[in-house]
């Protein structure tokens, strides 16, 4: 059995929503972020990602972090896809070149993307977007995803989606890095085939039956 250590308002949604896309059968153990506590370590507190049971778990201290038979495994992009790949189906690579594409994606959503997308959603989240640091924060992040959004937009002009014309672990994995960025409306605005794929990736049963999850979570 699957287990899942962490909540859905993390970047754990992407392996929930991956669990859901496969069928798959999962424990879901909620660790809170220790950052939302005021004292992670009381002995009264919560299970989160500084208690010693969860840093036995991901030393790292961070969610999510799966248990799946003897394997121990964090880093929600890399449990993405070994889920799919693990599962099979269309949502891994078919070929050895397709493995490759899948994984070369996903590191360019970690490494062009998230990083100025994860600036964006914290800017939001803790209520500082309309003052001059928060401005200032919100317009790098914007300027900074021009050119990858430019990139994406044209690849996404000739293919519905990012590998083999199918939805695949590499387009969970950037809708969900891109999700981030969704509150800058005229960057979507400016890329049509960003925008219609994000869309696409997100009207997906799997896709909302995991929003649904985490909308009932507390904030």
């Amino acid at each position: 059995m699957l287990t899942i250590y962490g909540v859905y308002r993390s970047r754990a949604s992407r392996v929930y929503w991956m669990a859901e896309e496969l069928g798959l059968e999962f424990t879901s153990v909620p660790v809170l972020q220790a950052r939302r506590l005021d004292n992670p370590l009381a002995a009264d507190a919560p299970f989160n990602t500084l208690s010693p049971d969860f840093t036995a778990i991901n030393p790292m201290a961070m969610i999510p972090a799966i248990r799946d038979g003897d394997l121990v495994m964090h880093e929600s992009l890399a449990i993405t896809l070994y889920l799919a790949r693990k599962h099979g189906g269309s949502l891994a690579g078919q070929s050895v070149e397709e493995d490759g594409l899948l994984t070369m994606w996903t590191m360019w959503a970690a490494t062009e993307v998230e990083i100025h997308t994860i600036k964006l959603v914290l800017t939001y989240d803790n209520g500082k977007e309309d003052t001059e640091e928060g401005r200032a924060t919100i317009a790098v992040a914007n300027r900074s995803l021009k050119r990858p959004l430019a990139m994406l937009d044209t690849h996404l002009g000739a293919t519905d989606y990012l590998v083999g014309n199918r939805f695949t672990a590499a387009d969970l994995n950037l809708a969900e890095v891109l999700r981030y960025a969704q509150s800058e409306r005229a960057l979507f605005d400016a890329h049509p085939a960003v925008d219609a794929w994000i869309k696409r990736c997100q009207a997906r049963p799997a896709y909302i039956a995991m929003q649904a999850a985490r909308t009932k979570e507390t904030a």
